[in-house]
């Protein structure tokens, strides 16, 4: 028993972190449920296209699912206008002239696809509609107008079904991932700015850098499904360009740092400037980790007190060492090297304010003076 209880639990903590994931399953099937039986009632002559149609263009945000709707549709507009007008105007039956007017309807359909993705769907759909005459015995013309009914049906009742059921904005999975990225980033402080005063696996570190990298794609991703949503005014949201924008920023001070820590620091300087170091590693961990719940609880920023006051700690340190003349001792390369942890931590300070910025105005309108 104790072993079946803790099987269940376990079952139930995966389908509790996979919610949009089976809401997108649930979506899925009521959209291939819904388009066939409308194939049947509307008579289409292959359901079969229509209901791929269907599962195609029924994603995982509605945003997502609005923006393939409408690439979707343009690829096979012209797709089929075009491969219709081939099969019209091809004069052959055998197998040689079926393969040359093939070649004729498909290639600038790939082409267009190759400079354009959002003609991905173009080659696909001449292929159909210049050979399902040979299927179905409809001419060139009415298999380009069936086509374009079928697309129309399918991506139609696909996007109502992610509009209507369990619909997942664009612009809460957004959020989430840019709160995702910034706990990362929490998790990266620690090792990152130890770096400086030890020697550390350099595994997981490469490990979460890449981690951070994937996030901001995710992000970068989402942010442009739901400006999606904006545009076809299903959302009223908040910008949230100038999150994507900070987080990119933030990342790019985060590999500086790196970068500064791939040498030791010169002597005394590691002995003054090493637990500063620390000690902002530390603080950036609390703070973008109570960023990161902050966004996700739709409340305001947290106070960043804490890692303002170890950065300025770290430069009332580097300020003494300057006038103890101690930077004149220094090798060019040294000298850069400790200037250029500088210049990242003034980087990161603004960075933070703007962060903090983005956090409030994304915050629900009775919470942006709550606190974490």
């Amino acid at each position: 028993m104790t072993h079946t209880t803790t099987a269940f639990q376990s079952f139930g903590i995966w389908l509790a972190g996979r919610r949009a994931e089976l809401a997108l399953t649930l979506r899925v099937t009521i959209s291939a449920v819904a388009t066939l039986a409308a194939s049947h009632i509307l008579h289409l002559r292959i359901p079969l296209w229509a209901v791929l149609t269907a599962v195609i263009l029924t994603q995982l945000s509605v945003g997502r699912s609005l923006r393939a709707t409408i690439d979707y549709f343009i690829g096979t507009v012209g797709a089929a206008v075009f491969a219709g007008a081939v099969g019209a105007l091809h004069p052959g039956t055998g197998e040689l002239a079926l393969a040359t007017g093939l070649a004729v309807a498909v290639a600038p359909a790939t082409l267009l696809a190759a400079i354009n993705p959002r003609f991905s769907a173009a080659p696909f759909t001449a292929v159909l509609v210049f050979l399902a005459p040979t299927i179905t015995q409809a001419s060139p013309i009415e298999s380009a107008l069936e086509r374009l009914f079928e697309v129309a049906v399918g991506g139609s009742i696909g996007l109502m079904v992610s509009l209507l059921v369990l619909p997942a904005r664009a612009h809460d999975l957004a959020i989430a991932a840019a709160a995702h990225m910034l706990q990362l980033m929490a998790r990266l402080q620690p090792g990152l700015f130890g770096k400086f005063t030890q020697t550390l696996d350099q595994g997981p570190l490469l490990h979460l850098q890449d981690s951070i990298g994937k996030a901001l794609l995710r992000l970068e991703t989402t942010f442009v499904e739901a400006r999606q949503e904006r545009m076809a005014r299903l959302s009223s949201e908040p910008d949230q360009g100038p999150l994507v924008r900070t987080m990119l920023r933030l990342r790019h001070d985060l590999v500086i740092v790196w970068r500064a820590a791939l040498e030791p620091l010169p002597e005394p300087f590691n002995v003054q400037l090493g637990p500063c170091l620390t000690s902002v590693g530390a603080a950036m961990a609390d703070h973008l980790d109570a960023c990161a719940r902050a966004l996700l609880a739709r409340r305001g920023p947290p106070s960043k007190e804490a890692v303002m006051a170890a950065i300025d700690r770290y430069g009332a340190e580097m300020a003494k060492l300057r006038e103890g003349g101690f930077t004149r001792a220094l090798p060019a390369h040294a000298v850069e090297h400790v200037f250029a942890i500088g210049f990242a931590l003034d980087q990161i300070r603004h960075h933070l304010a703007d962060l903090d910025r983005c956090v409030s105005e994304l915050a629900a309108p009775g919470r942006r003076n709550a606190r974490v």
